[in-house]
């Protein structure tokens, strides 16, 4: 019972700062405090061209080593913070204690410096590159765990914003996978092959797809999803995340 009230609680009563705990004084950013909003982790500096992994001294628009041995199935990712800290403490309060309300700020968050990170597209704008963005779904059986998709939350800024079709029901989980945070790489990479499928090929076919999560870690996920969207005739995938691991 608590589990389906958390969310509405948290719209209710979101003046704590999921960070240090304290009470909100930042009504804009709310529920974080000033302080804690300002010390997020946010990325800055050059990154591989393709996965998006920060690295000190890489040459902008070249890809990684890795990256250039075996190219994901995604065009680029991109992320707008680092997942540790305040970033970290807040993304598991979203996810696992239902504090929705903070999807309003992170979304925003993603909605605002997103464009900033991605490749340019047409007239050198970086949204104007997106035609369509799809949340990375849950499996209905977690979703109805949860309550919400935090993926979806977190794409509807980014959909308004940028003016962008939202297509949350076009990408599903065909299967039911293991919590990734409990696997490694290799296993990661198992747990998802095949997890995907595009329930409505007519949506994202010849579109250039913004897939949408809220952490990237070995990109196992987004490159399953990525592959099944390509699969489903996306002309490309990217992908922007709220944060990865660095």
């Amino acid at each position: 019972m608590r589990r389906w009230l958390d969310p509405l609680l948290d719209l209710l009563f979101p003046a704590l700062c999921p960070v240090c705990q304290t009470r909100s004084d930042d009504a804009a950013h709310r529920p974080f405090c000033a302080a804690c909003w300002r010390a997020l982790p946010l990325l800055e500096g050059p990154v591989c061209a393709v996965c998006g992994q920060p690295l000190p001294g890489v040459v902008a628009g070249l890809p990684c080593p890795v990256c250039r041995r075996a190219p994901p199935p995604y065009a680029f990712a991109r992320a707008v913070a680092a997942y540790r800290d305040g970033m970290r403490a807040a993304i598991h309060a979203l996810k696992y204690d239902g504090r929705v309300a903070l999807a309003r700020p992170l979304g925003a968050l993603l909605a605002e410096a997103g464009p900033a990170r991605l490749p340019a597209g047409p007239g050198g704008r970086a949204d104007a590159g997106v035609e369509a963005i799809v949340p990375v779904p849950l499996h209905p059986a977690r979703l109805a765990e949860r309550g919400f998709n935090q993926a979806e939350l977190l794409a509807a800024p980014c959909a308004a914003r940028w003016e962008v079709p939202l297509l949350p029901r076009v990408l599903i989980r065909a299967r039911p996978t293991r919590p990734q945070t409990e696997l490694d790489e290799a296993a990661r990479r198992a747990n998802v092959a095949g997890a995907f499928a595009v329930a409505r090929p007519d949506a994202v076919a010849g579109r250039r797809v913004l897939l949408v999560d809220d952490v990237l870690t070995t990109g196992a996920t987004a490159g399953a999803a990525a592959h099944a969207l390509r699969e489903g005739g996306a002309a490309a995938v990217g992908v922007l995340v709220l944060a990865r691991v660095t």
